[in-house]
């Protein structure tokens, strides 16, 4: 949905939509009996990108549903991706082999540089959706998280609606994260706030799983406790626990699954990944898949030397085609995450 006020122009009422919608009751206009100054446009759904301007799902083309053009945190030091003149070869390496569009789950207070994206995204080609969110407690500072104690949920309403900082750029989706087998007060905090910015926008929430675990834990707080529906869940990292019965649990209740940074030599068990795939596929959860290169640090650049975003399109996709035959693999790298992302806007 978009508003626009009687005279046609946009009207920002999403911040005042939340606090309504959580604490008045739908009933109660924020703006008093009889307001006649806003009205609602509904239309069909969209990937939120303001690098770029609004888009059609059928606009992304191939898309890497989960990777960085820039991160910087205090758990990776020396390892920073904030080099903008990297991140534009970087793109353009991965625009060079077929892709058309990234999702940067890098989240609030982790050095996005979302001022850089449009340039970025115009330079190479390559469409950007950017995030809002917060990753685990190990990324931050004691004085940053504490500064979000009162208004986290606000934060990330006001990023998906207002942009981030003066940029300009509104985030396209929420990420959050769980830690190895556990949900911890961090996570639960984060979490519960991301529910509230999804209920407020209809923006989709993006999950890390530590090491691939901890899916069932997720979906019962985000789905069952918190009402997020399970088709606005994006559980990340499932490559990295080679769980196949979890894997059709996360699958059967709705919530897309994200198999992730398969280029990373820590993670021994990728090479699984093409026949969970094929088993998810062959349960009748095809449309539930998704692929990204989640490059992190520097040294995991392809024009740094490591295999970076071209990695998913000139390794991956050649082996999963061998396993899953080139419709399925045109699916997940194309249809479903023009699906995961494109949201009816609240």
């Amino acid at each position: 949905m978009r508003v626009r006020g009687v005279d046609g122009s946009p009207v920002n009422q999403y911040a005042p939509f939340y606090l309504w919608s959580t604490s008045a009751g739908m009933n109660a206009s924020p703006w008093g009996p009889g307001f006649q100054g806003i009205v609602a446009d509904f239309g069909r759904p969209f990937v939120q990108n303001s690098v770029q301007g609004d888009l059609e799902p059928v606009q992304l083309g191939v898309v890497d549903a989960h990777d960085h053009a820039f991160f910087r945190s205090p758990a990776l030091p020396g390892q920073e991706l904030d080099d903008a003149e990297r991140a534009r070869q970087e793109l353009e390496a991965y625009a060079a082999v077929g892709g058309g569009a990234v999702v940067q789950w890098t989240p609030y207070g982790l050095g996005r540089q979302a001022g850089e994206l449009p340039t970025l995204a115009e330079s190479t080609g390559v469409r950007i959706v950017a995030a809002t969110g917060m990753h685990q407690l190990a990324h931050y500072s004691e004085a940053l998280v504490s500064a979000r104690r009162a208004d986290l949920a606000e934060v990330f309403v006001r990023e998906l609606t207002d942009g981030i900082g003066d940029s300009g750029v509104c985030a396209g989706l929420i990420k959050v994260a769980g830690g190895f087998h556990a949900l911890d007060s961090h996570a639960r905090w984060t979490m519960t706030a991301a529910a509230e910015a999804h209920h407020a926008t209809g923006a989709p929430i993006a999950v890390h799983l530590e090491l691939g675990t901890g899916a069932l834990d997720v979906l019962d707080l985000l789905c069952e406790e918190l009402e997020v529906p399970a088709h606005r869940v994006i559980l990340g990292h499932l490559n990295r626990s080679p769980d196949f019965v979890t894997q059709r649990e996360a699958a059967d209740s709705g919530a897309y699954l994200a198999f992730d940074g398969p280029s990373r030599a820590n993670h021994a068990t990728d090479w699984r990944m093409p026949d969970a795939l094929a088993a998810l596929a062959d349960a009748g959860h095809a449309d539930r898949l998704l692929l990204g290169g989640d490059t992190t640090a520097s040294g995991a650049r392809s024009v740094n030397g490591g295999p970076g975003m071209p990695y998913l399109l000139r390794r991956i996709r050649p082996r999963l085609e061998a396993v899953l035959g080139e419709g399925a693999v045109e699916r997940i790298l194309v249809d479903n995450p023009a699906q995961a992302f494109s949201v009816e806007w609240r």
